[in-house]
């Protein structure tokens, strides 16, 4: 066994402790599919979204983390259920007035109110796959519509024709008095209008194949429950699919969590092994409350990709799973700099903990040196001072500081040096609030002032940070209000950088400049 794979086996990491639980499923003897499968499942009647990112990052690392430990093959399908009728119509579509009469029809047999694609379901797919492919996800996109229709759920199907009391009993326990009256596990799909039907059953014959019921106008109507004339509801379509595909694992949502049993036991009665589940945690926005798609609030994708890079929202997603984060744009620079505080650890670390790094998990083993000279946060507190409204403005000061730098050698800088102007002109900017310094304050920022323009240590972030020290410490306890003091005062922030690393940066002129400006008071006036 090599090093690595030893170190795996044991490793705390989050996502090698659920793929040592997919191995253990073939302890005995390997998959007779030949593989694992992994999934994950997409609704398509709306646009990806971050949470939609979440998912396949994070499956993703378990795969990456199971291809470590065990040589069996692997497969990731991203499952779209776009045989689901339409609902209701999206307000953010062109024409929405268009689809009325397409109401209830599956998304696939809607017409694309774009008019790019032959349906609104295969627009949404097509929207979801360039999102995937965007991220370099590996994966194979796999749609209901084509699996009901093209007979690859035939077998399964027809097994629910013969276990269908057992799959109603199963139903039957988790839906209330009114619903269990109509309820049924199979949905057909009207032969001339096209839409699914919610309907009972007068009969299921599994001998045959068929359910017969009575249409809207009282016409009873028999249908094959194969080749895409009936779908499952969509509760006893997850157990049937994993039973279908033989999906070993499949991660989702805490609210899907109550379902898990109902699922599985579905899985079970079709006569499969029901895969392994990892629920997570939802996203919360500031205020606390779930992120959701209608209403929304939180981030998204595009948002924090505004701001920051990939790596640092799929480090944000590696980050403790099962605890429910808040998600909003404060989180984005803090996300940044650990991010690339993690890439720098991994150089020296040997490998069970690089293993427990996030960043082996992100990068799939394949692990890139950071690029970042200066952190995230200090670039934000240069845009600050400076006004900046370009990158090249920052790339003045990053020179000074790191000579060898440059935005063609150091790319991610760069990246990150464009996306740090955008969020101070965005975030930052519209909240900065400088206050006059207190008597003992401005006797200590002249005191500073002062050693600055006699210091002759260079730009020795260390150094200088230790004269701020030797400034504050006999004046200031606890010696923080100082530093809360010079972010107050110089930046108008409550709080800021490592203040000798910032002084090393923007530089000693600089920065005695900016002193002198709030000592005169021209920084609260604006």
């Amino acid at each position: 066994m090599s090093e690595l794979r030893e170190a795996a086996m044991t490793s705390k990491a989050w996502p090698f402790e659920e793929a040592r639980r997919v191995l253990k499923r073939y302890e005995k003897a390997p998959p007779e599919k030949g593989y694992v499968l992994f999934e994950t499942g997409y609704g398509p009647s709306g646009l990806p979204h971050i949470g939609t990112f979440g998912e396949v990052a994070r499956t993703t690392m378990i795969r990456r983390a199971f291809e470590a430990i065990s040589d069996i093959p692997t497969r990731l399908i991203c499952f779209s259920d776009d045989l689901d009728g339409m609902r209701k119509v999206p307000g953010n579509v062109p024409n929405p007035e268009a689809l009325a009469e397409h109401l209830q029809r599956p998304l696939t047999s809607v017409p694309d109110p774009f008019g790019k694609f032959d349906s609104f379901g295969d627009h949404n797919n097509a929207m979801l796959r360039r999102f995937l492919d965007t991220f370099g996800f590996e994966y194979e996109f796999y749609s209901a519509t084509e699996f009901y229709r093209s007979g690859q759920f035939d077998e399964i199907l027809l097994r629910a024709c013969e276990k269908y009391d057992e799959i109603m009993s199963v139903m039957l326990k988790s839906l209330r008095e009114e619903r269990r009256q109509t309820y049924s596990i199979f949905l057909p799909i009207h032969p001339e209008t096209g839409r699914v039907m919610y309907v009972p059953m007068k009969e299921v014959n599994a001998k045959d194949g068929t359910i017969t019921f009575d249409d809207e106008d009282g016409t009873e109507m028999t249908l094959p429950v194969t080749g895409g004339n009936v779908k499952l509801q969509w509760k006893p379509d997850f157990g049937a699919r994993w039973a279908a595909l033989g999906v070993d694992f499949e991660m989702y949502g805490k609210d899907h969590s109550t379902n898990t049993p109902i699922y599985d036991s579905i899985c079970r009665i079709l006569g499969e092994k029901a895969p392994e589940h990892f629920t997570y945690e939802l996203f919360l926005d500031e205020n606390g409350q779930k992120i959701s798609k209608s209403s929304g609030n939180g981030l998204t994708i595009d948002e924090w990709l505004t701001y920051a890079s990939t790596e640092s929202l799929s480090y944000f997603m590696y980050q403790k799973p099962k605890t429910a984060k808040r998600m909003y744009f404060d989180v984005i620079p803090k996300a940044v700099d650990e991010y690339h505080q993690q890439l720098r650890a991994y150089e020296t670390q040997d490998t069970k903990a690089r293993l427990n790094n996030p960043v082996w998990h992100i990068h799939g083993g394949e692990v890139p040196a950071s690029d970042m000279v200066v952190p995230y946060s200090m670039l934000l507190n240069l845009a600050s001072v400076s006004s900046a409204e370009d990158k090249s403005q920052l790339w003045g000061f990053i020179q000074r500081y790191a000579p060898e730098a440059s935005p063609e050698s150091h790319p991610g800088m760069d990246a990150a040096a464009g996306h740090a102007v955008r969020y101070y002109n965005d975030f930052v900017k519209p909240n900065k609030v400088f206050r006059e310094p207190s008597e003992s304050e401005r006797e200590a920022l002249e005191d500073l002032r002062d050693r600055l323009k006699n210091w002759d240590g260079g730009a020795d972030a260390e150094a200088l940070q230790s004269m701020v020290f030797a400034v504050g410490k006999p004046r200031f306890d606890p010696l923080r209000d100082w530093f809360t003091a010079l972010y107050e005062v110089l930046l108008g922030a409550s709080q800021g950088p490592r203040f000798g690393g910032f002084i090393a940066l923007y530089g000693i002129d600089e920065t005695t400049a900016l002193i002198d400006a709030a000592l005169a008071g021209r920084l609260v006036a604006g």
